[in-house]
């Protein structure tokens, strides 16, 4: 199995902290990711003007500095005093928890650490794949982004209409996503065919969470 996300990471990172006790279960891997970087040589025009959707992925890893870009992009903290995000959200009520698949497994975004956490140690991208309705280019892409949705948590707040903002906020994270990629010189797609309940099996998402969203990413082929 690759190792090259997870070597990137540990070689850049600040620190591994393993929570551990005897007689308890071991707590989830958490590595610190490199510092988003909040200025580059692609304007937004340019970058609206060339983004297209890509299926084809050369078969070379991301950097730790891409995959957490990326992350930061998508759901990044951009006011530290207030915790506001990268992407807009209703209320600042943040639905969404992000997923990293890797050939390295399948890693959780904690937005205000700026840091992943391991859920799993094994590559599921071929299950990914299968629970996307059979699309291959989510199995060979080095980078899924799975975007879900804790819907309580703005429900709480708006009802009903609070569905809704859920939505809009998936598309506000999506087409960070896109752009950013893009703005990288990387390639990427949009997935909204996929079966919920395998992406959840295969993910391990928590019974509250549903995806919305998967996005490959990567070196275009």
């Amino acid at each position: 199995m690759r190792r090259a996300f997870m070597l990137a990471i540990a070689a850049l990172m600040l620190g591994v902290m393993m929570v551990a006790c005897p007689g308890q279960e071991e707590q989830p891997e958490r590595i610190d990711l490199p510092e988003p970087d909040t200025s580059g040589d692609m304007s937004v025009e340019e970058a609206i003007a060339q983004r297209r959707s890509v299926r084809q992925f050369a078969d070379r890893d991301l950097s730790a500095e891409q995959v957490g870009q990326l992350a930061w992009a998508a759901q990044g903290i951009t006011d530290p005093r207030q915790g506001f995000r990268a992407s807009p959200s209703a209320g600042a009520t943040y639905p969404m928890e992000l997923y990293l698949v890797t050939p390295d497994g399948v890693h959780h975004y904690l937005p205000r650490e700026h840091a992943v956490e391991t859920r799993k140690r094994e590559d599921v991208r071929a299950d990914l794949a299968a629970a996307a309705l059979g699309q291959d280019f989510v199995g060979t892409a080095p980078l899924d982004i799975v975007v879900a949705a804790v819907y309580q948590r703005t429900m709480q707040r708006y009802g009903d209409r609070g569905r809704r903002y859920v939505h809009m906020e998936a598309g506000h994270i999506g087409q960070n996503i896109h752009l950013q990629a893009e703005a990288m010189g990387l390639a990427s797609v949009p997935v909204g065919a996929f079966d919920d309940a395998g992406v959840a099996r295969t993910l391990g998402l928590p019974t509250d969470q549903e995806p919305l969203y998967i996005i490959p990413v990567g070196y275009p082929r």
